[in-house]
C-alpha cells in the first residue's frame, strides 16, 4: 500500500470516531498502519516527516487519543518502553505479542488459534489478555546466516556486563 493509501485509511478511521481529523492524528495513525511491528514513541517520532512539524508532546497526546479511541493499543515491554500498534476491532484486547530478545522488535500475533482461552478460577471474568511470547524473530534467527547480533545495543550491553560484572 502506498503512503497516500495509509493516509487515506487513517483519515477514514479518524473520521469514523466523530472527532476532529488533524494532520498529527493522520500522520501518526498512517505511520502505525504502515509499520510491520509495534513502535515506541521514539521510533514514531523519528519516522515522522520533518515537514509535518509534530512535536514530542503532540505525539504523546495523539498516541493516548488513538488508544482511547481503540484505533491503537499500547504494549508494555519488560524494558519499560511502551510500544504502539494499530488495533483490529476483533483483537484489540485479546491477542498475543512476540518480542524478539535480540533486536527488541514487537510483533502482534492476531491468531492464537481457535478456542484459546486460559482456564480461570470460578468467579473470575477476563477483560483482556496481555500475553508476550519471547524468542528470536526471523531476521535474528540462527538460521539467518546474514544476521549479526553484535549490531544490537542489547547484545553489546550483555557482553559488557558479562565481561565486567559489578562486584558487590
Amino acid at each position: 500500500m502506498a503512503t497516500a493509501s495509509y493516509r487515506t485509511a487513517a483519515q477514514e478511521l479518524i473520521r469514523n470516531t466523530g472527532a476532529r481529523v488533524t494532520n498529527a492524528r493522520i500522520e501518526i495513525l498512517a505511520l502505525l498502519l504502515k509499520a510491520d511491528n509495534a513502535l515506541s514513541h521514539a521510533e514514531i517520532e523519528s519516522r515522522l516527516p520533518q515537514a509535518a512539524g509534530i512535536d514530542r508532546v503532540t505525539v504523546y497526546r495523539v498516541l493516548e487519543w488513538l488508544t482511547g479511541e481503540g484505533l491503537a493499543h499500547k504494549i508494555s515491554g519488560d524494558d519499560r518502553v511502551w510500544r504502539f500498534n494499530t488495533a483490529a476491532e476483533q483483537s484489540a484486547h485479546n491477542h498475543a505479542h512476540f518480542k524478539c530478545t535480540c533486536c527488541q522488535a514487537v510483533t502482534c500475533l492476531d491468531d492464537l488459534g481457535s478456542g484459546w482461552t486460559p482456564a480461570l478460577p470460578a468467579g473470575f471474568t477476563p477483560q483482556e489478555v496481555d500475553l508476550t511470547i519471547k524468542g528470536l524473530c526471523a531476521v535474528c534467527s540462527p538460521s539467518n546466516k546474514a544476521h549479526d547480533p553484535r549490531k544490537h545495543g542489547l547484545y553489546r550491553r550483555a557482553v559488557r556486563t558479562r565481561r565486567n560484572p559489578v562486584s558487590g
